[in-house]
């Protein structure tokens, strides 16, 4: 079975290392020509840096990606797991002590190993297109604060989960999805006021009438937001967007100061009009009850899997490994099972962003407002415009920037 189990991991990452060489070769067919709806907005040259920008990342992300899965090989096939495993559990900590240290360590040697691809990307390639603008000093309490937040949030999870897997060894699997719908509902509420403000700086949009527009919009929806606020984006990087945040009575609009000032009035409000879109089609809370639902259903059968004594086997592990580690081996296994899936969830995501489109541009009246703001933040990010219908079928979770600047045109 340890074999079947890595031949399936083989074949679906030498699948997806075709699907990025495809999408890179498509690019090299078609990069130098403008496509159409971006005529007068970029210039070969232009171009030329879109492609090259995709190219680098690219290889970067293969090469982040070689090094991961040689590793996780290591780890996993290489039965270095069962080691780590008598490791933590040799020191003799209660189970909870022992879960706690068992994946606090991994998280933080893995985040430690992935630094210098990280640190490449930002200092290297991202400064190389103008795109950087983050400082070491940032970056480092950027690393320190996300590290410690994370620590504790995976310290109260990891604690919560084991308590409630030792006070209800029968029905665990519905206390721990309870608890963890809960707890994601409560970070909805608190991260726009605790957490997204110590790292970026929020106050009132300063753009001369704008916020006037944008809650005038915002009326003619019938929805109700709490605040509208800039964000300091440029300190870490000139790349642009816009994006709601919270629930309930605290949602918010943040808009990046990048964007501001790309854009006009017209565009801001077009951006804002089609994420208006998928709260009025229902988009958010339907997305909240798939992912419950999958939750659900997943705890369930983690707990039938998790109860199997044939798990660690799948792996050519000892039978007796730890709780912790039958849970990396679960999760592992289920990543390969769950695969296929990928691109349905990507299509899904496809729809409900081409309904928002549909209602930015019935709301607005004006959908080339919409097209024009997809081209500048298309050409200011250096995105590629030219990806494999392929593999923008499976990976996509927006339809490829020409398409959506095509449709929308086809609409005026």
């Amino acid at each position: 079975m340890k074999l079947s189990i890595f031949l399936l991991f083989a074949l679906i990452t030498l699948f997806t290392y075709w699907l990025r060489s495809i999408n890179l070769q498509h690019l090299k067919l078609h990069g130098a020509t403008v496509p159409e709806g971006f005529e007068g907005a970029i210039d070969i040259e232009k171009l030329r840096s879109s492609s090259a920008y995709t190219f680098d990342s690219s290889r970067l992300d293969w090469w982040d990606s070689l090094f991961d899965n040689a590793l996780l090989i290591i780890f996993l096939f290489g039965g270095l797991i069962a080691h780590y495993d008598h490791l933590i559990s040799s020191f003799g900590f209660s189970p909870i002590v022992t879960a706690l240290l068992f994946f606090l360590l991994l998280s933080w040697i893995s985040t430690l190993l992935g630094i210098p691809f990280d640190l490449y990307s930002t200092f290297r390639i991202e400064a190389r297109y103008g795109f950087n603008t983050t400082t070491a000093r940032i970056w480092i309490l950027d690393f320190l604060t996300s590290q410690a937040i994370g620590a504790v949030l995976m310290a109260f999870l990891i604690s919560a989960v084991f308590w409630l897997i030792r006070w209800s060894p029968n029905e665990w699997w519905l206390w721990v999805w309870g608890f963890m719908a809960l707890f994601s509902l409560f970070m909805m509420f608190i991260s726009p006021y605790v957490i997204e403000p110590l790292f970026n700086k929020y106050e009132p949009v300063t753009e001369p009438g704008l916020e006037d527009e944008i809650r005038a919009m915002m009326e003619k929806a019938g929805l109700k937001v709490g605040a509208v606020l800039q964000m300091d984006a440029s300190k870490r990087s000139n790349h642009s967007n816009a994006y709601f945040t919270g629930i309930g009575k605290v949602k918010r609009i943040v808009l990046y100061d990048t964007l501001i000032k790309q854009m006009s009035h017209a565009e801001i409000v077009a951006v804002l009009a089609h994420e208006i879109g998928h709260w009025k089609k229902g988009h958010i809370w339907k997305r909240l009850v798939w992912a419950e639902i999958m939750a659900l259903a997943g705890s369930w059968i983690s707990f039938k899997i998790l109860g199997w004594a044939g798990l660690p086997g799948l792996l050519g592990l000892p039978t007796d490994i730890s709780l912790p580690a039958k849970m990396v081996v679960l999760g592992f296994v289920a990543s390969l099972a769950l695969f296929p899936l990928g691109p349905f969830s990507a299509w899904r995501s496809r729809c409900h962003e081409r309904e928002a489109d549909r209602y930015a541009s019935e709301l607005t009246g004006r959908p080339q407002d919409l097209a024009s703001a997809l081209v500048k933040m298309s050409v200011e990010n250096l995105s590629n415009l030219f990806p494999h219908p392929f593999y923008a079928a499976f990976y996509y979770s927006h339809p490829p920037a020409v398409e959506r600047i095509r449709t929308l045109r086809g609409w005026v």
